[in-house]
């Protein structure tokens, strides 16, 4: 006759086995639920929305921001897991065409031209569409897929972020969609550079580390820099690591790596006299020449008598020309058309010129006047001197608000974070054929990050965080 085992109890060693996983769940269902929440929404962002169906784009994006919110002032998830969940965000779009912006076709169409040895600063694409033997690998495609308004004009990317371009196409296998990864790969190691750099610097200013994430997981950045293939996080890396280097003297290794951001995008010449007390005299002017020299060579594989002229024109074009989600530029052309019979075309040049001069006076009192000797002071006239710019420009592209972020979560002001999820708002122009802008919601983007910013001087002026509640180190 066969004996029946007895049937046991779980043993106390199963149940050890087992409680970590169900105590883990317990503590960090709800981070998790956002996490995956934040994952199915970046997917769909991705692959199922164009840029035209505006009602989506700000369901998806408002839902990001707040997924985002909460999953940073969580408590319950440390440094490395929100670097995983960071990356798992941008991977979603690794093979994804970007839907928000066409400019990643002038990116390509200009690494074809240098890795055929024509300089993209001397030849137009309406010119060399015209040529029947082009050397470059889907050039129809790229040239219609850039527009009217890229293809008249010379290429106003700088040396390094054409260096970008061109190992992107050697890479690519000649295809778009190879291109296009290779560059959301750069992007996406460039933002862990940053968070990697922003921590150090956070800790050396007896700050949270956590508040990096304020950075790195913001939806803002995941969808433009690697959504969308917008290179201000390359800037932003080279920048961040340069203050780092700074931050602990070493000025001569920051320079180099400094002039590197300048060439990646142009922002980081601004801050150049904000240093001078900083080092004082004699560094400052070492620093200054180890950067400019350091430009200079970068750009000698690209100069010619016409090279010059060319570049400065087309950067220029953004003062005189361009206008998108601007601030006070949109009430002074309101006023000006309304009360003084102004023409918008006349105004902008106009306006333009007084934008550079005044950013130029802001540089200058905020050298010599303010006590930029300590490294959080000087951070926050950076900041300051960048919002001036921004609140003054005609325009400011939803991507430009990263550089403000990276820069806040180094100080005490947080309005570039409300920025950052506000100025959605502008994409309603690319809802209609037009492009026409709404005064009025670009009009509750400006009241609330004003509002917001008169707040934190004028209310909580001595105050850490504020409504962005304090943050336990990792």
């Amino acid at each position: 006759m066969l004996l029946k085992r007895p049937i046991l109890a779980p043993s106390k060693g199963n149940q050890k086995m087992f409680n970590p996983f169900s105590t883990y769940w317990k503590l960090h269902c709800a981070p998790i639920l956002l996490v995956v929440l934040s994952l199915i929404l970046y997917y769909i962002f991705a692959y199922d929305l164009q840029r035209e169906n505006f009602p989506k784009l700000l369901v998806l994006f408002s839902s990001l921001f707040f997924c985002c919110y909460f999953i940073v002032q969580s408590k319950k998830l440390n440094f490395r897991v929100l670097l995983v969940f960071g990356v798992l965000f941008r991977l979603i779009f690794l093979i994804a065409e970007p839907n928000l912006s066409q400019d990643f076709y002038r990116f390509i169409w200009d690494g074809e031209l240098i890795k055929n040895g024509i300089n993209p600063y001397v030849h137009l694409p309406n010119e060399l569409i015209l040529d029947t033997a082009l050397p470059i690998a889907n050039a129809e495609e790229l040239y219609t897929g850039m527009g009217e308004l890229s293809a008249k004009h010379f290429s106003n990317y700088p040396p390094i972020n054409q260096l970008i371009f061109t190992v992107a196409v050697l890479m690519g296998g000649g295809k778009i969609l190879g291109s296009v990864v290779i560059m959301r790969l750069t992007i996406i190691l460039a933002d862990i550079g940053i968070l990697f750099f922003s921590r150090k610097l956070l800790l050396n200013l007896d700050r949270p580390s956590k508040l990096a994430f304020w950075y790195f997981l913001n939806p803002l950045v995941i969808v433009e820099l690697t959504g969308n293939l917008h290179f201000e996080g390359v800037m932003l890396f080279f920048f961040v690591w340069s203050l780092y280097l700074i931050s602990v003297k070493k000025w001569d290794w920051a320079a180099p790596i400094y002039a590197i951001s300048i060439l990646v995008k142009l922002v980081p010449v601004l801050f150049l006299p904000l240093f001078l007390k900083y080092f004082g005299f004699k560094k400052s002017i070492g620093f200054y020449i180890l950067t400019s020299a350091t430009c200079l060579v970068l750009l000698l594989p690209f100069y010619n008598n016409t090279f010059i002229n060319n570049y400065s024109e087309t950067v220029g074009l953004w003062f005189s020309n361009f206008e998108f989600n601007a601030g006070m530029y949109n009430l002074v052309k309101k006023i000006g058309v309304t009360y003084f019979d102004a023409k918008p075309w006349e105004l902008i040049k106009v306006y333009g010129k007084i934008v550079a001069f005044s950013t130029i006076i802001g540089a200058l009192l905020l050298t010599f006047f303010r006590k930029n000797q300590q490294f959080d002071t000087l951070v926050v006239s950076m900041l300051v001197l960048l919002s001036g710019y921004y609140f003054l420009s005609s325009t400011l592209h939803p991507w430009y608000i990263l550089y403000l972020l990276v820069l806040c979560v180094l100080t005490n002001y947080r309005y570039p974070i409300l920025w950052s999820f506000v100025v959605i708002l502008s994409y309603y122009a690319y809802s209609n054929p037009e492009y026409q802008e709404n005064l009025w919601l670009l009009a509750i983007e400006y009241i609330l990050v004003f509002g917001f910013l008169i707040y934190e001087i004028a209310v909580k002026k001595d105050k850490k965080l504020y409504f962005f509640k304090k943050l336990r180190p990792f």
